[in-house]
């Protein structure tokens, strides 16, 4: 491995973003489930009460309810409709008026500030739509990284255009964002149900009848239709119902989520939505990932955190719109910062892995949902990174080999960012390794939400630029722009 010490020239760009409190999601709010809080629901007498309103006092406090919230969601009647349609069964055999569904709909609802707290840990990849871009820019999509009330983190979106110089213009930001609505026709892996369910130790025996009756891809429907199958044979099987409780809880974190055609993609956010996620999803590392047949699949590896365990997880979508969420498994995918390539490499998938927690790591999968076979390439050996290493998203291929973009964590548990070429043929070589980081944390980038650190989950290479959107202090967002070559001339120990 060749290492060298020449300095490299980081240019910061204007490009700032910062948390914006405006930006709120219209949710689901049962009395007496607030999420501190654990009681019982409140539900019926909150609804008692709002029957009671007199006419004059309901008309005004739906009219009030509209005035103040209605421009800061799209189509707040919808989302009051369908609140109230969650809890419509409390109600049976009561003929309501419109006006009074949409009134229990708002008592039953509140906004939630996505990113309040903090904005940061971009990606960045080519917008899958170039329609009407220049000849020479290059239309792109950032994740974010958002966090607000509680410390629990959701995914946002931005888009942009990178001009000819690497300067990356963000579009303006729409003040509206909203959640998917979770769908019915999720798409599971039998591979996946198979690892899960061996990893909750359940009854082999019990996961093979149910595996068995299953194809290699199937649907909602056909799992319904295998647990009846097993119910059938409860007498026999002793723990069918553990294991329907297992399947169940395994389609539960496995699902598809979808936005509205019209939407704008910086008013879609990803809300944890399943179990291993009801604490956080946290640093989505997207990439553009190119199939052996040519198919084009936006993937990004994600940690889900429950409040106790953190969990890699895949994100797959076409056009980010519709969003399939599924499960990982194996050695590889066992910690955070999981970093898929853009592409296979003879006939497997491969990604990064921390999963030792302290060094990087390489892996492969047959199929990539499965990730055991897993070797450490690099380890920490700088004094800006002795705490631990690890990848900043996703490999980028170049003429010269993979280029990784890393993260060092050193004295003071400052984070910073370095760079690492990996070949092209055989990833598990290093050919070259910055001995100091890239990027650190510039005195105005220093202070925020977590002090001293820089970190971005993704980086893209355009006019021969390396552009680097990367999160300051867990606050805001910068971009830097790098001389491609001069880094992977830096990178080989020569003059580019």
């Amino acid at each position: 491995m060749i290492a060298t010490n020449r300095p490299l020239v980081v240019a910061r760009t204007s490009a700032l973003l910062r948390p914006n409190a405006r930006r709120v999601v219209a949710g689901l709010f049962v009395p007496g489930y607030e999420d501190l809080i654990h009681g019982q629901s409140r539900l019926n007498p909150v609804i008692g009460r709002i029957l009671e309103l007199d006419h004059a006092d309901a008309r005004s406090a739906l009219t009030a309810v509209m005035e103040r919230f209605g421009d800061r969601h799209r189509d707040l009647p919808a989302i009051l409709a369908d609140h109230f349609s969650q809890i419509a069964h409390r109600l049976s055999g009561e003929d309501l008026a419109a006006s009074t569904q949409l009134l229990i709909g708002a008592y039953l609802t509140s906004e939630y500030a996505l990113e309040a707290a903090a904005l940061f840990n971009p990606s960045i990849v080519e917008h899958p739509d170039q329609t009407g871009v220049p000849e020479g820019k290059l239309r792109v999509v950032l994740s974010l990284r958002a966090v607000g009330e509680g410390h629990r983190s959701s995914i946002e979106f931005r888009t942009g255009v990178i001009d000819r110089d690497g300067t990356l213009r963000i579009d303006e930001t729409s003040d509206q964002v909203m959640s998917g609505r979770r769908t019915d026709d999720a798409l599971y892996e039998r591979r996946v149900f198979a690892d899960q369910l061996a990893a909750l130790d359940n009854d082999a025996e019990d996961a093979d009848f149910v595996l068995s009756a299953l194809p290699d891809r199937f649907t909602s429907g056909a799992l319904d239709e295998t647990v009846r199958l097993l119910r059938t044979h409860s007498v026999t099987r002793r723990t069918a119902e553990r294991t329907e409780q297992h399947l169940r809880w395994i389609a539960e974190c496995n699902y598809r989520t979808s936005f509205p055609p019209g939407s704008r993609l910086d008013e879609r956010a990803l809300l944890p939505a399943s179990p291993v996620e009801r604490s956080g999803m946290e640093d989505a590392r997207f990439v553009r990932f190119t199939d052996d047949d040519g198919t084009v699949t936006y993937h990004a590896t994600y940690t889900a955190y429950d409040g106790s365990q953190v969990r890699p997880q895949l994100i797959s979508t076409a056009d980010f719109r519709t969003f399939q969420v599924s499960q990982l498994t194996g050695a590889a995918a066992s910690n955070k910062g999981l970093a898929l390539f853009p592409r296979p490499i003879k006939g497997r998938r491969m990604a990064l892995s921390r999963w030792d927690r302290e060094s990087t790591s390489l892996a492969s999968s047959p199929d990539g949902f499965r990730w055991d076979q897993v070797a450490s390439i690099a380890i920490p050996q700088q004094s800006w990174e002795l705490i631990q290493i690890g990848n900043c998203g996703s490999p980028i291929e170049t003429e010269e080999g993979w280029l990784v973009l890393t993260h060092g964590v050193g004295p003071m548990r400052s984070y910073a960012i370095g760079a690492m070429l990996l070949d092209l043929a055989d990833p598990a070589v290093v050919r070259g390794q910055l001995v100091r980081p890239l990027i650190e944390a510039t005195e105005a980038e220093r202070d925020g939400y977590v002090p001293n650190v820089v970190y971005t989950c993704g980086a893209i290479i355009h006019a021969g630029r390396l552009v680097v959107p990367y999160g300051s202090a867990d606050s805001a967002v910068g971009v830097a722009v790098v001389d491609l070559g001069r880094l992977i001339g830096t990178l080989l120990g020569s003059t580019a």
